[in-house]
């Protein structure tokens, strides 16, 4: 009886590779029959230079936290560019509230703004006004080209351009206008008109 159990394992041994060897094969097909297939990769569009969208006798107004006004833009059309994220207006008029209220206002016959309102160039009978306020001055720029920055609340002009301040009046060929820190720099031919003022220090 020892013998026949003897002989019988040895013959299982001779197979027993070959036993082994077909179970994972089996499990190795099943995992691959059990393993989900990954979604080919697709990639990514590249971004159109063509406008997405159009806009025509539209404005756009945005709001702080607390639900105030803080800007609005309104035109005649807007074509929006979402290779640069920048808005091309036609007929631009543009009011932005800062932190203390202060108004602002420009207008234009075609502006360029950056998606997220920061920065605006205006070109052709362009016009930027800070109203006064507080003891400021009301200030008012014109030129055929001006920018304007939201975020450092800067004017510049890189051509001829007309400032009135009060009743008092400048010409320059470039200026840069920092209304937080209150400094403005003309350059080029600069000329100005001093109207009598008995609160002016001389």
């Amino acid at each position: 009886m020892k013998r026949i159990v003897y002989v019988a394992w040895e013959r299982l041994s001779l197979y027993l590779p070959v036993i082994l060897m077909g179970v994972l094969a089996l499990g190795t097909y099943w995992l691959v029959r059990s393993t989900p297939l990954e979604s080919p990769v697709t990639p990514e569009a590249p971004v159109s230079r063509d406008p997405d969208y159009v806009m025509r006798k539209f404005s756009v107004r945005t709001f702080d936290q607390a639900g105030k006004l803080k800007s609005e833009v309104l035109g005649d059309q807007a074509r929006h560019f979402p290779d640069r994220n920048v808005m091309e207006i036609e007929g631009a008029r543009l009011r932005s509230f800062d932190a203390s209220g202060l108004l602002t206002t420009a207008s234009a016959q075609r502006a360029l703004a950056q998606g997220d309102g920061s920065m605006v160039q205006l070109w052709g009978d362009a016009r930027v006004v800070q109203e006064a306020q507080a003891g400021r001055l009301r200030m008012a720029f014109q030129g055929e080209q001006l920018q304007a920055d939201t975020n450092t609340h800067t004017v510049r002009a890189t051509s001829p351009v007309v400032l009135s301040r009060g009743n008092d009046r400048f010409t320059a060929d470039s200026l840069e206008f920092d209304s937080r820190e209150r400094v403005l720099v003309l350059n080029g031919r600069v000329r100005a008109v001093l109207m009598p003022n008995p609160g002016r220090r001389q």
